[in-house]
């Protein structure tokens, strides 16, 4: 059953530019997801950690504007949302990011015992992370893993063996919003409970890349960080001041 047929708990929300952000803490967020993964029915509740650069792409993406809205949770993956919702003077609480909110599901996972399916990044890191997950959380149940390497002609076969593997945490680490539409298209079918992109947190967890310093976390500059340790991004980072003046500007928008 699609995800738009179960009903949703009201949910306290700030739209920033057009899209509707999670208003709850992260400890509320993992309350909602453990109330979603001990539930006995087996609906795809579809989660996007979205910062300023889908925001961005959404307002200029009518498709994948209608992807957020639909999703089951939207939450503030990046200091800007923060800063947006701030300006509207509608506060979110503060960052809730993949990366956080996957280690806190590991955790939870492996007291309950629930399991995972991880799809994404490539063969070996895929591979390293998984082994760094079942190390750290023995109890955890690996329904399976992907790489993300795959065409089109392939995508149907993975989508059957997620659906047969029916695990209760889909975990996608295609980058954004690469994940959000295939989580999207392939949602009715993929028969988890719920579905997140992570971004690049099984890059971290397989030792492909590292993560910001606590205190570069702290100070709300762990973009600035990501930046440094990889130069190339600096055109991807662009998106960011416009994004701020844009926000700014429909700060008074309903």
């Amino acid at each position: 059953m699609s995800e738009s047929a179960q009903p949703k708990p009201a949910i306290d929300k700030v739209t920033i530019m057009g899209v509707p952000f999670s208003k709850m803490n992260m400890d509320e967020t993992i309350r909602h997801f453990t109330d979603i993964a001990n539930a006995p029915e087996r609906r795809v509740y579809h989660v996007v950690t979205a910062n300023p650069e889908i925001v961005m792409s959404a307002s200029k993406d009518a498709q994948l504007m209608r992807i957020l809205h639909e999703a089951g949770l939207i939450t503030a993956d990046g200091i800007g949302i923060v800063l947006a919702a701030k300006w509207r003077g509608n506060p979110v609480p503060g960052r809730v990011t993949g990366y956080d909110m996957l280690l806190r599901l590991l955790e939870l996972g492996d007291r309950n015992k629930w399991s995972f399916y991880f799809l994404g990044t490539d063969e070996e890191t895929s591979r390293k992370a998984v082994q760094t997950i079942q190390s750290r959380y023995p109890n955890v149940r690996v329904a399976g893993r992907r790489n993300g390497f795959f065409d089109a002609s392939e995508e149907p076969a993975i989508v059957e063996e997620i659906a047969a593997a029916a695990p209760d945490f889909l975990i996608v680490a295609m980058g954004a919003p690469q994940a959000e539409r295939w989580i999207y298209r392939n949602k009715p079918k993929l028969n988890a409970k719920l579905v997140m992109g992570v971004g690049g947190s099984l890059d971290i967890l397989g030792g492909k890349a590292k993560r910001a310093p606590d205190i570069w976390i702290k100070l709300n500059i762990e973009w600035l960080h990501r930046l440094l340790s990889n130069p190339s991004r600096w055109r991807r980072q662009l998106v960011l001041p416009v994004f701020a003046f844009k926000a700014f500007l429909t700060r008074k928008e309903r």
